[in-house]
Parts: structure tokens; C-alpha cells; sequence
């Protein structure tokens, strides 16, 4: 059962609450000063990241030992700016753990650098956040629609696509 007391935020109180969590240790160590904010929520750690810092902190996050990237997803806040959020789902396979990255973007600098470096299977994850929420992959092999035809105009899961597409 979900007990929101247990719910912890900001860098210093998530590491004032689990001082002995091996799992929640390595991934602060490894990203301090990179992260700008901490939650610690369901058993599961997500950490804010600036854009421009997205390749250094999965590459902080693969040296802590979260070696498993499973996810990458995207969710459109229109009209709230920053409007998009580019979250990150990493797996540690030692600390039996996982690792959120939440990267937020303006709509006006709806742009990120690739993780393909770091993690290749980020590719397609990346073309499909590309093909359906229009964020540009900066660095990216591949970048290219992924789902919808190559001459579709639009972003299908923007909030502000119309609901029966451009006519």
C-alpha cells in the first residue's frame, strides 16, 4: 500500500532519508552536481537533469552501475511550460534498482542531445519521441520517423495535434 510520508523531495532530504541505501548512495554520488532535484517516491529515485547535462549524466548514471537503459518516453504538459519532459528508465542489475532521469524542455528549445553513445538502444526510443512529440535528437544515427509515413505532417501525440489530424 502507498504511503505518501514515505515520499521524499530535493536533493538533501532524499539523502538525508536514505543514508544507507546502497542504490540511492551511488546514484547521488555519481550525479552531484549534475542533478538539480531528487525524489525518492514508491522505492523508485528520479532525478532532474539540465538539458545540456543529459550524455554526462547517463554516463554517471552507467558508472554507478545502472546498467540497463529500459525506457524512454516523453509527456507533453501544453500548455505548461516547460512543456515537454524526456524521462529516462534505467535498471542497476547489482542494486536490484531503478533510476529515473527526468530532462524537461521548453517548447521553444524542443531539442536534446542523443544518448545513443551511451546506451544504443536508445535509438528507437529516441525516433519514436521524435516521430510522435517532435523533440529533436541533437547527435542522433538515425533520426527519422519511426511510425508514422515520412510525409506525415505533424506530431500525433502533442496535445495540441487536432484530434482528426490537418486536413
Amino acid at each position: 500500500m502507498y504511503d505518501p510520508a514515505t515520499s521524499v523531495q530535493g536533493l538533501e532530504a532524499v539523502a538525508a532519508a536514505h543514508p544507507e541505501n546502497p542504490a540511492v548512495k551511488a546514484a547521488l554520488a555519481a550525479l552531484q552536481g549534475i542533478a538539480t532535484d531528487a525524489k525518492f517516491d514508491r522505492g523508485e529515485l528520479t532525478l532532474t537533469v539540465p538539458r545540456e547535462s543529459i550524455i554526462a549524466a547517463a554516463q554517471a548514471a552507467q558508472s554507478a552501475g545502472y546498467n540497463f537503459l529500459e525506457d524512454v518516453t516523453a509527456v507533453d504538459w501544453y500548455p505548461s511550460e516547460p512543456r515537454f519532459q524526456i524521462t529516462y528508465h534505467i535498471l542497476s542489475y547489482s542494486f536490484k534498482a531503478r533510476l529515473r532521469l527526468v530532462v524537461r524542455l521548453d517548447s521553444t528549445e524542443a531539442s536534446l542531445d542523443s544518448i545513443t553513445p551511451v546506451w544504443p538502444s536508445a535509438n528507437f526510443y529516441e525516433r519514436e519521441i521524435f516521430d510522435l512529440f517532435g523533440v529533436h535528437f541533437g547527435g542522433h544515427p538515425n533520426l527519422r520517423r519511426i511510425m508514422m509515413p515520412e510525409d506525415w505532417q505533424g506530431h500525433p501525440l502533442r496535445k495540441d495535434y487536432p484530434v482528426e489530424g490537418y486536413r
